[in-house]
């Protein structure tokens, strides 16, 4: 089914015709769902003109997904000109072939291999950071203890960043807004919730990402999700 797009600050004429989104993005929860802040941000970033569709986390699959006991297919996924893609990076490279002004891949063949390289590794790798911090964008844990493995990733990631941002010159990890930055910004929220220590590099790259219009715009949703997920809630 289509959604309606309808300026919100305005009541629509009757002898008007509601416009159509171009697209439909499927997400869930904005507070605890990474891949969907992923695509979300790809989209934006994009310039598509999209409708968002919601999975609520009561949804058993939704829940599944959320909680890392299934891969992620449901979200998130988007619809476009009669065509439905889903997986983070697929929506990336297909958004980069529609509006290949926007950015999305770097116009440089070597940051664009290099976007892609770390975008693929983010994408498949560092399962126990994920497990043992997981995205709450409305949770504050200081003091709170990483463990051997989800530090190593932790470890990992922040050399990837050094590299990049000495490489590049910043503020992004390409030097300008990328899909690389797309898919390392829940980490970023991580690293906040749980307060984990970083360089003085790593922290200024964590604040322009949290500091950009688009990742303002989805945690200010988040913060107002009504929904209380117990089983990502951190117990100590």
């Amino acid at each position: 089914m289509q959604a309606m797009k309808i300026d919100a600050g305005a009541r629509p004429d009757p002898g008007e015709e509601a416009v159509l989104a171009e697209a439909i993005l499927t997400i869930s929860s904005k507070n605890y769902s990474s891949w969907s802040l992923r695509g979300w941000l790809l989209a934006k970033a994009s310039g598509l003109d999209f409708e968002e569709e919601v999975i609520s986390p009561d949804d058993p699959a939704m829940r599944a997904e959320l909680l890392l006991l299934s891969p992620s297919t449901l979200v998130p996924s988007l619809i476009h000109q009669g065509l439905t893609i889903w997986d983070t990076l697929a929506i990336g490279e297909y958004l980069n072939e529609i509006r290949p002004y926007a950015g999305i891949l770097p116009p440089d063949q070597g940051k664009r291999a290099r976007c892609r390289s770390i975008s693929g590794e983010m994408h498949s790798g560092f399962g126990p950071m994920r497990a043992a911090l997981p995205m709450n964008l409305k949770g504050d844990y200081p003091g709170f203890k990483i463990w051997t493995k989800a530090q190593d990733d932790i470890n990992r990631i922040t050399t990837i960043w050094r590299d990049c941002l000495h490489q590049y010159g910043g503020p992004f990890l390409l030097g300008d807004y990328s899909m690389a930055d797309a898919m390392f910004a829940p980490v970023a929220t991580r690293f906040r919730t749980y307060h984990v220590w970083l360089d003085p590099v790593c922290q200024a790259y964590c604040d322009a990402i949290i500091a950009t219009p688009h990742m303002r715009e989805w945690i200010d949703a988040a913060l107002h999700e009504p929904d209380i997920f117990e089983e990502l809630e951190v117990e100590f």
